[in-house]
Order: C-alpha cells, then structure tokens, then sequence
C-alpha cells in the first residue's frame, strides 16, 4: 500500500538538546545552588539509581526524577499545567543531585537530607523553573538534526503529508516555530493538548482525522526513537512503524533499554532511511 503520511515523534527524532539536559540544567542551577556535578545531575534526571537521597535521611535505589513524575502524571496533569509538572521534576533533579544548601560549592552526598536543603531548593525555584522552562521553549535549548528539514523537504515534494504526534508539552510547538519547520507538520499533535500520550493508539488515529484528504492507518507510518511508546504504540493502532537508531553519539539521548529485542523491528539508523522505506 501506498504510504501518504509520515507521522514523526520530537525529541531525538527531529530535534535534540543543543547541550545534553544535564548540561543546561546544571548552568541554570549554578547561580542559585552552586556548582552541581553534571553526572549527578544526568543520574538524578534521567537515569536514577543509588545516589538519589530521599526524604528518610538515607541513600537508597530511586526512579529517576523524570521517570518518577511521569509514571505520577502522565500527559502532563496536574493543577498547575506542564510548569507545575516541570517544576516537582527540576525540584527532584536538583534534590537527587545533592543540591547545596549553601549554594556556593558542590556538596557530596554522605546520607542526611536536611531542612536547609529543601528551603534552599524550594526558595530558588521561582527563578530556576521560568528560567529553564524559557530555555527549552526555543533554539537556546534545543537544535535540528541534520537531516530532519530536508527529509521533511522532500517528503512535501513527494505530496506525502507530515505531522508530529509527541509525549510533550505545549513548549514543543513553539520549540518547532523558531527552528523553522512547524509549517512541514500537520497536525502538531502533542499530549499535553491531547490529553492522551504515546503508545493510546488514539493518539495516532487523531492524526488521520484532522487529515483533509481521508486516509486508512494503513497509509501511514510512524517514526520515532521509543520501541514501546512509538513503534509498538503505532503498530498497535494500525500503523505502519519505523524505529530511529542513530549510530555514535547523535543517538545518545534516544530511549533505549538494556536488553532491547529488536528481532523483527524494522530500524533505520537516519531519517533519509525513511524515505527510502518509504519510496
């Protein structure tokens, strides 16, 4: 069957960090918490794991801070929208990190979690939350892999349609704006606005429906980096699913699992092999 749309994921698909998260956080944070060692904050962000202190004065095996608020609340939910959901996650990060109640040196972690520390953390987040929640809302944090805008170039000249189904907040289309390819991307489909996330196979089917020209799942493909949210998401709904294996360090921040089976997943190591699949 002919393939008429390409839906992409976002982060590690067509954009990535200009700097890995640990990175920018850890320069955001330094004004106000001092100077925090990158890969505890990598640690305590993304990966998890024995250095994280918790709220019993002990250090002791943790989710990651990220890991952690989305299993709590997915697709953004909460009182206080995607700053509220952000700011329980940077509040983590930096806690995991072991934050320096002093706020002019690193602090090791030894055991003891202390009230300075949380007043330290709690009374700074008014600024590092706007301020991080700016940065990744635009080029400052974030970059377009190098063939991102030129496949979806050529895909429009192939009169294939295009459009982005992500497990992101609203920043992300703003994000897509100022690195110029919005306009390739019909429907921008995001779970914050959605209210659903990656892999609810209703979330897939939301990009056929918006389509002006009637389309079968069968017509579509899907592409991201995530075996269960977006390749399993979208064969389950009907899909056709490519997974993006970038080869060296461009595929760094993609979601990977120790042990992954990939036998039988169709895996392209770079968006030109889309269009191959594709043609």
């Amino acid at each position: 069957m002919t393939i008429r749309l390409v839906t992409f994921d976002a982060l590690h698909t067509l954009i990535t960090p200009r700097l890995p998260i640990y990175v920018q956080y850890s320069q955001t944070f330094a004004p106000y918490l001092g100077d925090l060692e990158p890969g505890l904050l990598r640690q305590s962000f993304k990966v998890g794991g024995s250095l994280a202190l918790t709220f019993h004065n002990s250090l002791t095996s943790v989710p990651s801070a990220l890991k952690q608020v989305q299993k709590d609340k997915p697709a953004y939910q909460g009182d206080s929208g995607a700053e509220g959901w952000w700011s329980e996650v940077i509040k983590r990060t930096a806690i995991g990190a072991g934050a320096n109640p002093q706020g002019s040196s690193t602090q090791s972690i030894r055991g003891t979690l202390n009230n300075n520390l949380l007043i330290a953390v709690d009374s700074s987040l008014p600024q590092i939350v706007p301020n991080l929640m700016e940065r990744f809302s635009s080029r400052e944090g974030y970059k377009l892999f190098d063939d991102s805008l030129p496949v979806l170039r050529q895909l429009r000249n192939m009169n294939i349609c295009t459009a982005l189904i992500s497990n992101t907040d609203t920043r992300t289309r703003s994000v897509l704006k100022d690195l110029d390819i919005a306009q390739y991307l019909d429907p921008i489909l995001l779970s914050e606005e959605a209210g659903i996330e990656k892999p609810d196979a209703k979330i897939f089917r939301l990009a056929f429906s918006t389509q002006s020209v009637p389309m079968e799942l069968q017509e579509g493909v899907h592409v991201g980096d995530e075996l269960e949210s977006d390749y399993h998401g979208a064969r389950a709904a009907g899909m056709h699913a490519l997974l993006l294996r970038r080869p060296g360090s461009k595929g760094d921040g993609e979601h990977k699992k120790e042990g992954e089976n990939l036998r039988g997943v169709q895996v392209v190591n770079d968006l030109w092999g889309v269009l191959k699949w594709v043609e």
